[in-house]
C-alpha cells in the first residue's frame, strides 16, 4: 500500500478501495494537454482518486 505524506506538517494517509477493500496504488495520469497529476487507483479496475490534499497542497508519494 502506498502512503501519501504531507510535506508540511508530516501527516501521513493509506487509503483502500471501498468497493473490494484492496489497498489503493500510486499512479499517474496524463492529461489532454501532456500533463501528469498523481492519483491513486484501485488495482483491480474500481476507479481512481485524485490523490489526497492536506495543508492546502497535493500530499506527496514516493514510490
Amino acid at each position: 500500500m502506498e502512503t501519501y505524506k504531507c510535506n508540511k506538517c508530516g501527516m501521513s494517509v493509506n487509503a483502500t478501495c471501498g468497493e473490494c477493500n484492496t489497498p489503493l496504488v500510486n499512479d499517474m495520469l496524463e492529461l489532454d494537454n501532456g500533463q501528469e497529476v498523481q492519483i491513486s487507483k484501485c488495482p483491480n479496475g474500481h476507479g481512481k482518486i485524485k490523490s489526497p490534499l492536506c495543508c492546502g497542497e497535493d500530499m506527496i508519494c514516493t514510490v
